[in-house]
């Protein structure tokens, strides 16, 4: 079991956490990191884009010249695609772009981000974030001691006010629950803080 120290808000080492070889120990795999990462760019995606087609566009319907004798192509309206301010043809419509992943797949993501951002020295367990209070200034040192300044996610258990209105002004820090970091979350941070409470629920809950 890979054991890692765990620090307090003063970076200094308060103790030890075992944690769960199946989860911060397994091989790390990146086609499941790649398909786990697609597949949550995917359900982000709003799929608002449209384009009008003849029939949105606006224009009279009358046939603008008879359809024989005259020498010329015949047409049967001003909104036909190949006019100018006509419609457009197979132009892109309002989608959902959202698929289904398997949920062992997920899961095995979420492992192998977490595997790899300790096997890459970018994860650390904080005994607890108690701040003395909400000020943006505390929160911002209190990384700064964690030498966490740069793209940091902060991944706390349970709900913590203080920690919330304190870090939510700070540019390039996240705060998330564990019931909804993804492996997108944990790979497009450079840093990775964990409480000791989320590093036990992830322990336990992902090792089953």
């Amino acid at each position: 079991m890979p054991t890692v120290d765990v620090v307090d808000l003063n970076n200094q080492k308060v103790g030890e956490l075992e944690l769960a070889d199946e989860v911060f120990g397994t091989e790390v795999n990146e086609n499941l990191l790649y398909e786990a990462v697609r597949h949550y760019q995917a359900g982000q995606r709003a799929g608002t884009h449209k384009t009008k087609v003849r029939g949105d566009v606006a224009g009279s319907g009358k046939k603008l010249w008879k359809q024989k004798g005259t020498g010329r192509a015949r047409i049967g309206s001003v909104r036909s695609p190949i006019w100018r301010h006509g419609g457009t043809a197979h132009g892109p419509q309002p989608r959902d772009y959202s698929y289904n992943l398997p949920r062992k797949m997920l899961l095995g993501a979420l492992r192998s981000a977490l595997s790899a951002k300790l096997r890459d020295g970018e994860l650390k367990v904080v005994q607890a974030f108690d701040l003395g209070g909400v000020k943006t200034k505390e929160a911002k040192a209190a990384l700064t001691r964690l030498e966490a300044t740069r793209k940091v996610l902060v991944v706390e258990n349970g709900e913590n006010r203080n920690l919330t209105l304190g870090v939510r002004n700070i540019p390039g820090v996240t705060l998330m629950p564990t019931r909804e970091v993804n492996a997108y979350h944990l790979l497009g941070h450079d840093r990775v803080l964990l409480s000791e409470a989320a590093a036990r629920k992830f322990s336990e809950a992902l090792a089953k």
